[in-house]
């Protein structure tokens, strides 16, 4: 079974609806500062467990860049324990939040300027973290890659060298069906799709089923 592009693929998961059940952009609290401490608190830890760090933050009402620059490293490593490397996901987050309040301010300011050149030069931001800040928390036109997406891709029989390459790969397709106001909530929704997929279709030894994609 090959693909032409990732339009296909594209079209192929969404005759299966898989976001039904999810936010209209799949990413919880799109286009808020939230997203930007889930990207954080996300790296090597399960969703759910992020959603108790976030839920930890919001009862403490220090969900904001300018009160979690403030706050004490311990205080912050307890409530996002639930999340995994809490000790290191603390330090880079609040050094985060200091470095964009020093930079932009406040929030909006961050999501209407910010680039990808200045997420990476962050402690504790790589590619992934960067580009889903970029595309759930500012709403930028780039495709958020990952394991996901690798694994979905190779049962294919395609393989990539670089996080760049496969973000290449998936982005190419897709362009030229939207215009710019619309490839963002394309892309947000092409990467949902593809996690969800792949959750719901990997069997117990960790094999991707795609024959119920009718491509």
């Amino acid at each position: 079974m090959e693909l032409q592009d990732s339009f296909e693929l594209f079209s192929a998961l969404e005759r299966l609806k898989l976001l039904e059940n999810s936010p209209p952009l799949w990413w919880p609290g799109y286009g808020t500062f939230e997203v930007v401490v889930g990207a954080v608190l996300t790296q090597n830890s399960q969703w759910s467990r992020v959603e108790q760090s976030l839920e930890n933050l919001r009862k403490a009402q220090i969900l904001s860049p300018d009160l979690l620059a403030q706050t004490h490293p311990e205080t912050l490593m307890e409530l996002i324990r639930p999340s995994g490397l809490f000790k290191a996901k603390a330090a880079n987050l609040i050094r985060l939040c200091r470095a964009m309040v020093d930079e932009y301010g406040d929030f909006e300011t961050f999501a209407l300027n910010v680039d990808r050149e200045w997420l990476l030069s962050q402690k504790g931001i790589g590619p992934e973290s960067a580009d889903s800040i970029l595309c759930y928390a500012c709403a930028r036109p780039v495709m958020v890659v990952d394991a996901y997406t690798a694994r979905l891709l190779n049962a294919f029989g395609y393989e990539f060298e670089s996080y760049d390459e496969l973000q290449e790969w998936c982005e190419a397709g897709v362009r030229n069906f939207f215009d710019e106001v619309q490839l963002n909530p394309a892309f947000a929704r092409f990467h949902g799709m593809i996690v969800e997929y792949v959750k719901r279709n990997t069997n117990k030894k960790e094999t991707i089923i795609i024959s119920i994609l009718e491509i």
